[in-house]
């Protein structure tokens, strides 16, 4: 069987990726417009109802305005903008945040693909908010670096010009666009003081969650908690913390739809530091996608990734 897949976007990072994990594919045929019309919001409304899924790899504002033009059960989407992910009426696209999550893609007509931030750091704090170990009103700090490739196109030319500096921190008025699904679907009921970093470098993203009080015998429940979350999934796996010390590299996993969390701290002080590592175009962006993607289709769920 064969399937029609739109790509909203397919020139942008995300958008490339996916196509990359896409054309190759026997089972997909790719709904492309012509360079003169990919702005045209009926040329892209015709495309995302010939499509049986249709992948929106645009800002905002662009996404919102697609959604409008087109009537509800006229098309089956997934957004990857940030537009939408609050949005009850969409189904948050990370299958393993839950019991029942996949199934909720699966048969979903929009789903909102996670950004790559709130992946890691839904993953870390969800279970430990269940298993009693994060207070839910605690406002748990949330720190992080990315490669540039996740500030888009602007972004990635400023570092590959070599107009920016260096690497640097951000979002530290706490205003952060991925702080709303990260409150929401971490279960927590205050936000989290989060300050994430820009690397030198292009792709590849490592996330902490600073619980200095947790203890040694909380130490031990969290990766219990987080062991028992991702029981047997594909692709997020708790790994030992030694895999990932002295240094966490946040470009291991380039190139995956892969997470790995680990556990790690000082059991005579009690300060715990929860992690996680991903491909920030990977499993924090296009390969979640095509994973999303994978589901709605009734494909295999890994096909095209690794």
């Amino acid at each position: 069987m064969t399937w029609k897949v739109f790509i909203d976007g397919e020139v942008g990072t995300t958008g490339l990726q996916i196509r990359e994990r896409l054309e190759a594919r026997p089972d997909i045929t790719l709904v492309s417009l012509d360079e003169s019309r990919r702005k045209e919001v009926s040329a892209r409304a015709d495309a995302a109802r010939e499509a049986d899924v249709s992948i929106l790899c645009l800002p905002d504002a662009a996404a919102k305005e697609l959604v409008a033009a087109l009537a509800p059960g006229e098309a089956r989407l997934i957004d990857a903008s940030t537009a939408h992910r609050v949005n009850p009426e969409w189904v948050f696209g990370f299958p393993e945040m839950a019991e029942g999550q996949r199934e909720k893609v699966a048969s979903a007509a929009y789903v909102s693909n996670p950004g790559c931030w709130s992946t890691c750091a839904i993953a870390l704090v969800r279970p430990l908010v269940g298993a009693g170990l994060i207070d839910p009103a605690s406002g748990p700090a949330i720190s992080g670096v990315s490669g540039y490739s996740g500030g888009g196109k602007a972004m990635i030319a400023e570092f590959e010009s070599g107009e920016a500096a260096g690497s640097f921190l951000y979002g530290a008025a706490q205003g952060h666009k991925h702080l709303p699904e990260m409150t929401e679907y971490g279960l927590l009921t205050k936000a989290p003081v989060f300050v994430p970093s820009v690397g030198q470098y292009a792709q590849g993203m490592a996330v902490a969650v600073h619980l200095p009080g947790l203890g040694a015998e909380g130490m031990a429940k969290a990766e219990a908690a987080l062991r028992a979350a991702y029981e047997g999934e594909r692709f997020v796996s708790v790994v030992a913390a030694s895999e990932n010390e002295p240094r966490v590299m946040p470009q291991r996993l380039n190139g995956t739809n892969r997470m790995e969390l680990s556990v790690h701290g000082n059991p005579e002080t009690g300060a715990v530091v929860l992690m996680a590592v991903l491909d920030n175009l990977g499993k924090g962006a296009s390969g979640a996608a095509v994973q999303n993607m994978n589901l709605m289709l009734g494909a295999d769920e890994g096909a095209g990734l690794e």
